[in-house]
């Protein structure tokens, strides 16, 4: 018997097995092929906008995803740089056949897991709590608790215009059964869709027709913690290339050749990731679109075609693909698909990722509507802890909106729901300035090292450098540059009088880098010359934004005061009198947990949310 089985070997999957197995529990993690744990069926990339601050928060709280990145990066990019830090964020390129191979090797190495190749056909339900698991071949594997991270499996099928192939990404078998189940335990079953672009023989590109896209010069990482260097130490480009109005007549011509036009698509898709032929109905104005070529591995002779992901007929993606600047002779190694499958509403769950139809079952990922590699890692990480604190006795992690990414998607899903994969942005979240890709180990480190994904001298160092950070704080608040250098350093800012460094960076046309120059170039004494640059970065955000930082902190405990109002799980909305029908009939479906995530519930006005309190107050008085 295990104590925790997981369900599919996605990015999902493996967050959950990892974190189960660190807190010293058994898990089992099942998938169809062992061969693809941490594949990349879509684009070979980890990171990007809000997407970026979820690997690094996975990092701060013991998951792996942004330690294999780092591992097997082969372009390294970070974006928005020259905006605020609330919008910064890495995307690197990744070595997709790497990823795989070091993913793998790591969840064979890791103690109390066991990985197992097969199919699993159902749940094993006795009255309402799951018991484990049944295979394809019949045969039963017991457990406490299990966790389904399916992704785009569950009864999927691969569109190219009106061809249909019932299977999964990469050309993997689909799973028919546990979404048969699902749909009879109760839970609300949604058909969605995604899809992924051509893959091109790199060989057969002219990119001297294309615009070079290289990555940064500095080598950057994702993970807090020292070791993870990477493999291959290279830095591999991309390419920009951009449609044109002759490709856009052409589509538009045919999209009764498009399986999503054409009437075959069932499945809702990504609004915030459509497909090209999408792209030129909806954005007609558009006399173009960015087409990037992305390398996906240094073993393979092929490029991603980045912004180009269709459900054309084959026939009909050939000409598209040659209309291209710079592939017009290219030869095309795998056609573009739309693929639809199976997943649940995410109102089914808890902020824990526990179903509320089924005691012990988590889900996490793609089946809980989500679209994305970085946002399925964060809640297999999440549903992993959650799963592991019921059976231990530790209290679950719920991440709040002012602490982290993971938290705005998780509140986000169980509050709101979906009804088309959902995409983590930077406008999803309110304290967006809080939710930093820079502060990500001093906001969620210390829950890592609680439930035991961070071991002492990782815990050790954490506590070292929020010391620097809050000694070089005080430090730059006394330490004074006299008038003479200032004045010769900064020409023509004719400076009046000394200033502490604090006051300095303050301004927004100075950062650390010219104060370790003066002090460089006058032999000035600061023992911050070789300090940690993470460290550096951490004093200068914090004296150069601490207005807008002191307000959103405020902005953030007044709804926390919301957030920690408990609602019991016994109440009765039937009970509380005085509230609007649609209220009373979306509290009793989403079930919130805090007030905080009432008020958050489309159809709960003030008014509702005030005689709740009220009630609850009357009648749950400690």
């Amino acid at each position: 018997m295990y104590d925790v089985i997981i369900v599919g070997g996605g990015h999902a999957g493996c967050e959950a097995a990892l974190a189960v197995a660190k807190m010293g529990l058994k898990a089992l993690l099942v998938t169809g092929n062992l061969n693809m744990v941490g594949s990349m069926p879509c684009n070979p990339s980890i990171g990007g906008p809000a997407k970026g601050v979820v690997v690094r928060e996975i990092d701060a709280l013991g998951g792996y995803m942004g330690k294999n990145a780092d591992l097997c990066q082969i372009q390294t990019k970070l974006l928005n740089s020259s905006k605020g830090p609330a919008v910064w964020a890495l995307r690197f390129q990744e070595d997709k056949l790497l990823y795989v191979k070091e993913m793998k090797k790591h969840l064979e190495n890791t103690e109390n897991l066991t990985l197992k190749e097969a199919i699993v056909e159902s749940l094993i339900i006795e009255g309402d709590e799951v018991k484990g698991v049944i295979l394809e071949d019949g045969s039963k594997i017991i457990s406490k608790k299990v966790i389904l991270t399916t992704g785009t499996y569950l009864n999927s099928r691969i569109l190219r215009g009106k061809v249909i192939s019932l299977e999964g990404p990469d050309s993997q078998r689909t799973s028919y059964g546990l979404s048969k189940q699902l749909n009879e335990l109760g839970f609300e079953v949604q058909r969605l869709k995604t899809g992924t672009p051509a893959r091109i023989y790199t060989d057969t590109i002219d990119f001297s027709a294309t615009k070079l896209e290289p990555g940064d010069a500095k080598l950057r990482r994702f993970s807090f913690d020292p070791g993870y260097e990477s493999i291959l130490k290279v830095s591999v480009p991309c390419y920009l290339t951009y449609t044109d109005t002759k490709l856009h007549k052409y589509i538009l011509e045919h999209l009764n050749d498009s399986a999503m036009y054409g009437g075959i698509v069932e499945g809702v898709g990504p609004r915030y990731c459509p497909s090209i032929e999408d792209k030129i109905v909806r954005f007609k104005d558009k006399d173009r679109h960015q087409i990037f070529l992305e390398p996906e591995s240094l073993e393979l002779d092929e490029t991603y075609i980045q912004g180009f992901s269709t459900s054309m007929s084959v026939e009909v993606q050939d000409k598209m693909i040659h209309m291209l600047k710079g592939l017009e002779n290219c030869k095309v190694k795998r056609y573009a698909y739309a693929i639809e499958y199976d997943a649940i509403n995410p109102l089914n769950i808890y902020p824990t990722l526990e179903t509320k139809i089924i005691k012990g079952l988590y889900t996490a990922g793609q089946i809980n509507g989500t679209s994305g590699y970085e946002e399925a890692a964060g809640q297999g990480l999440i549903a992993g802890i959650n799963a592991a604190s019921s059976l231990i006795g530790k209290k679950p992690l719920i991440l709040k909106r002012d602490e982290a990414y993971i938290g705005v998607m998780i509140d986000d899903l169980v509050t709101k729901g979906t009804k088309e994969p959902y995409r983590l942005l930077t406008s999803r979240a309110e304290y967006r300035l809080l939710l930093r890709h820079d502060n990500a180990d001093l906001r969620l480190r210390e829950y890592g090292y609680y439930y035991g994904l961070i071991n002492e001298e990782q815990h050790e160092k954490f506590i070292k450098k929020k010391e620097l950070i809050k000694n070089y704080l005080n430090l730059f608040k006394e330490y004074k540059i006299g008038l003479n250098y200032l004045n010769t350093y900064f020409v023509g800012q004719n400076f009046k009088e000394s200033s502490t460094i604090f006051n300095l960076l303050k301004r927004p046309d100075i950062s650390c880098d010219d104060i370790l120059n003066i002090c460089k170039n006058n032999e000035l004494y600061l023992d911050v010359i070789n300090l940690d640059e993470e460290v550096l970065e951490q004093v200068e955000i914090s004296i150069k934004y601490e207005g807008y930082i002191s307000k959103t902190i405020s902005q953030a405990e007044k709804m926390n005061i919301y957030e920690n109002m408990l609602i019991p799980s016994s109440i009765d909305y039937d009970k509380v009198g005085n509230i609007a029908l649609e209220a009373r009939e979306k509290l009793k479906k989403i079930k919130p947990q805090t007030i905080g995530q009432a008020t958050r519930i489309s159809g709960v006005n003030p008014a509702d949310i005030s005689v709740l309190i009220i009630y609850i107050e009357a009648n749950y008085a400690r």
